[in-house]
């Protein structure tokens, strides 16, 4: 008999990646808000109407992916991440806790911006509201699994690459795809990048395990190269790249135009240095091998 795997958030990039091949291995029940979720439910409000106990959870649905701009946008990111979270945990009593719980959290939850081979003992300073609600959520889960006998693992992924890719990759695609997205310099600043598909090899392998792992893939690409294996797939140029000096201008412009330029210094930064995460733990205790993004990459 299969795993009963109950899976928050599947109705997103995530699950679209992922979902396939987890039906494949496990008996899934989707949980989430929209029409496509078996269990339909708002988390960030409600208690879920759980019927059976499940043996494992893959815990992914959150917000993410926009700057809060209000108080209002801040306070939601902790009702989704950290309230959603506790009140899945809730249900979960109800039913009967789960044998592992699969937490999808983040390595924003380190709360760096620039940083090479960044392991998992780094302290989590956060820093934003999408972050800092991970790492409640991430705390809370310590507490409640260790109370229950729960196995934890939590993931925490570098840059999620895949079909129906959003945040900055879904950006970068787009402003490829449209022809305005341009490298700065060289376009030899690095970002750790994971497939999202990684995550449904890697289930089965670390939900009995538990320990928390950053997940990356091994070459850590450049924005030259991860931007040019981009365009070959579209069948496109590589994207031209402009001076520095050039791009601080049009930063500072943007800067004054505020939220509606799709660049500015904060961009630059990210744009300009290398952040990357190591996936060593991952590799040497469960013996995972990522895959190499520029070699899986797709474009819908």
């Amino acid at each position: 008999m299969n795993d009963k795997l109950l899976y928050t958030g599947a109705s997103g990039f995530l699950g679209y990646n992922t979902l396939p091949q987890l039906r494949e291995r496990y008996d899934v029940t989707t949980l989430g808000p929209t029409e496509r979720d078996m269990i339909r439910c708002d988390l960030a409000t409600t208690v879920p109407p759980l019927s059976e106990r499940y043996d494992v959870v893959l815990h992914a649905a959150g917000k993410a992916h926009i700057i809060p701009r209000t108080e209002e946008e801040r306070r939601s990111f902790y009702e989704v991440n950290a309230g959603g979270t506790r009140h899945l945990c809730e249900a979960l009593e109800q039913v009967g806790v789960p044998r592992a719980f699969i937490f999808i959290s983040t390595v924003a939850v380190y709360g760096l911006e620039t940083g090479e081979e960044i392991g998992e003992e780094h302290p989590l300073n956060g820093g934003t509201p999408y972050a800092d609600s991970k790492i409640e959520a991430e705390h809370f889960l310590e507490e409640w699994c260790a109370k229950h006998q729960v196995v934890l693992t939590i993931l925490r992924p570098s840059l999620l690459a895949g079909m129906r890719a959003t945040g900055n990759l879904g950006d970068m695609i787009n402003g490829i795809r449209k022809g305005f997205y341009l490298n700065i310099g060289k376009g030899d600043a690095r970002r750790s990048v994971s497939m999202a598909a990684d995550i449904s090899r890697l289930l089965p392998m670390v939900q009995d395990k538990g320990g928390v792992y950053n997940l990356a893939d091994n070459h850590q690409p450049s924005f030259g190269e991860l931007s040019a294996r981009i365009a070959q797939l579209m069948g496109k140029k590589p994207p031209i790249s402009i001076p520095l000096w050039i791009a601080k201008i049009m930063a500072r412009v943007g800067d004054m135009l505020g939220k509606k330029s799709p660049f500015n210094s904060t961009k630059l930064n990210k744009m300009t240095h290398s952040l990357t995460f190591s996936n060593r733990k991952l590799r040497t205790e469960i013996g995972f091998e990522p895959s190499e993004v520029l070699e899986e990459l797709k474009i819908n």
